[in-house]
């Protein structure tokens, strides 16, 4: 049911209940006479419904192409190993971090096609998701895909000041399609995407990038 109701509304699965629970709620008070604060309450509905917005998006980038896996703001740039793994896997990647805000579209995307190797959740603060420091102190989800080359990609969901819920939809074993939907991050908040070094990054820290349509990497030629 839930799934049919987001499609009708087209927002995320997860937001049926915060934005139909708001418009009920709006209805009723206009019905039982107050009809300035049901007002006040559907439109507030109507924003969060925005905030849950869940756009098709589709990409004619080459197949070996790297896309966003959110849509935001590039805030950051550089190499790092992957987060939250053991000692003897922390080989260097190309880190691209791209910042939410709440008016973007928070649904994420998976940024290549292969199988889920690792998903793993680490409790961590709230700070600021555009802070430098998010992605080592936040709350956050590390996916792994492995694609069909055998390398190995990541994303990392990071929760921000107002994120308090990360959202992960595919487990270890699934096979996901590059642009399929992944995850939710609500309310504000940064993906910070780890591409193999033998890939060059095509963005520049400012450019704005859309999840499932931007590519972020390329394979160097």
């Amino acid at each position: 049911m839930r799934e049919q109701i987001a499609g009708r509304l087209g927002i995320a699965v997860e937001g049926v209940v915060y934005t139909v629970g708001a418009a009920l709620t709006g209805v009723v008070a206009i019905m039982f006479g107050a009809p300035s604060l049901g007002i006040l309450i559907l439109i507030a509905a109507a924003a969060i419904g925005m905030f849950f917005r869940d756009p098709e998006r589709s990409s004619a980038a080459p197949d070996d192409a790297i896309l966003s896996a959110a849509d935001g703001r590039v805030t950051e740039i550089g190499e790092s190993p992957l987060p939250d793994l053991p000692a003897q896997t922390q080989e260097l990647y190309r880190r691209v971090s791209v910042f939410m805000s709440p008016l973007d579209v928070h649904v994420n995307r998976a940024p290549v096609a292969g199988e889920i190797a690792t998903v793993r959740h680490t409790a961590g603060e709230f700070r600021a998701a555009y802070s430098d420091t998010a992605s080592e102190h936040n709350e956050r989800n590390l996916i792994v895909i492995a694609d069909r080359g055998g390398r190995r990609h990541a994303m990392v969901q990071v929760a921000g000041y107002l994120a308090r819920r990360i959202v992960c939809r595919v487990r270890p074993g699934a096979r996901v399609a590059r642009g399929e939907r992944v995850g939710v991050i609500m309310f504000g908040s940064r993906v910070d995407h780890y591409m193999p070094l033998e890939y060059r990054i095509a963005v520049r820290t400012g450019d704005r990038v859309r999840a499932g349509e931007s590519v972020i990497g390329e394979p160097q030629r």
